[in-house]
């Protein structure tokens, strides 16, 4: 008889493949007699290589290797010697839906995401908003497991011990967390201007933070050269900062550092769910988006979302539409003080795992 063998197959931006994470770690532990094979692009390989020991990555560069429908199909090919009993695509764009038709040809059993797109709308259109939660990613991506008769229970905390990564990776870079010290995590930047809070407004943030705790840490994140150089120059004016990007060498170090902080701020952004994936409390950010739209982080509560109540929010799903406004008034209007109370409350708080209202 064969051996169960689910892919999993999502190739898109980090956060949506670490949205992945409880979802895949559900799997593996409620069925430890089948394997799994996440198939994602190179990045997300520290998310699921020590997952589960049922659990194994398998990275598809669909920029360079596998471009083009010569690509894909010599992707395939190499799918199909692995003898895959199940096919989730957890993706369902162009590239997957292919993949997925070659899959459905040769008679394998295959299940995609429904995206919710009409639901998405009426949430974000301008008049007769229906203004209600839809499911999370994670609920869409239960559901194709569902599909495949692979139910499942969302539990998960961390692809860490509960003591955190192992901080002697970073030694010579990040020194051991005092007692006394709390650390804290910024994220300022998203990939549109709709989801990212005004940097001035930011470094007020900062700077209350710097003044209520004088010997905190506060570890800045953002990968890009013009992020870099903004972070460099808050740096400068706070002993207390340090820009994460200059000193650790990529993603399995910064989850490391991330899962040892007290607390995250972070935009509805990649970082929200990084953070999420090790357990760390998030205060999150939203301007154009909105919880409602399900890509709330594992694990967060949304009564440490900061946010403004304005008719047109949210106007976009995924932040990259013009604000017809023309003043972003969803981030301008939140007052760092906002910010600053919600910090402040998880600080006073034991690091717990929050209820899930993913």
């Amino acid at each position: 008889m064969k051996t169960d063998h689910i892919l999993i197959m999502r190739f898109s931006a980090m956060g949506d493949v670490a949205m992945l994470v409880p979802v895949v770690y559900s799997l593996g532990m409620q069925y430890p007699w089948v394997r799994i094979t996440v198939l994602s692009r190179p990045f997300a390989r520290p998310f699921f290589e020590n997952l589960c020991p049922n659990v194994s990555f398998m990275e598809a560069d669909v920029n360079k290797e596998y471009k083009g429908i010569s690509g894909l199909n010599a992707l395939y090919r190499r799918l199909r010697a692995k003898n895959f009993t199940a096919v989730a695509d957890m993706h369902n764009v162009l590239r997957t839906n292919y993949l997925r038709m070659r899959f459905n040809v040769d008679q394998f059993r295959v299940a995609h995401i429904n995206k919710r797109r009409l639901e998405k709308h009426r949430l974000i259109r301008n008049n007769a908003k229906v203004f209600r939660p839809l499911p999370s990613s994670f609920h869409n991506y239960a559901d194709v497991l569902d599909e495949l008769g692979y139910p499942i229970h969302l539990e998960f905390n961390s692809i860490f011990p509960p003591s955190g990564g192992n901080l002697r990776m970073l030694e010579g870079r990040i020194s051991d967390k005092k007692p006394f010290q709390q650390w804290i995590g910024i994220a300022p930047f998203a990939a549109h201007p709709g989801k990212i809070y005004p940097m001035e407004l930011m470094k007020k943030v900062i700077a209350q933070l710097a003044k209520n705790h004088p010997s905190c840490r506060i570890f800045l994140f953002g990968g890009g050269q013009r992020e870099r150089k903004l972070l460099d120059e808050i740096a400068a004016d706070h002993q207390q900062c340090v820009n994460v990007s200059a000193i650790l060498d990529g993603l399995s170090e910064e989850l490391i550092l991330m899962s040892h902080l007290d607390v995250m701020i972070s935009m509805d952004s990649a970082n929200m769910h990084l953070a999420s994936a090790v357990g760390t409390p998030v205060v999150s950010i939203w301007g154009a988006t909105h919880p409602y739209g399900g890509f709330m982080g594992w694990n967060q509560s949304r009564d440490r979302a900061v946010q403004v109540s304005l008719p047109c929010r949210p106007c976009s799903i995924y932040g990259n539409k013009k604000c017809e406004r023309g003043d972003l008034a969803c981030l301008y209007q939140i007052k760092p003080e906002q910010i600053t109370e919600k910090v402040e409350a998880v600080l006073r708080t034991p690091k717990t795992p929050a209820a899930d209202e993913a």
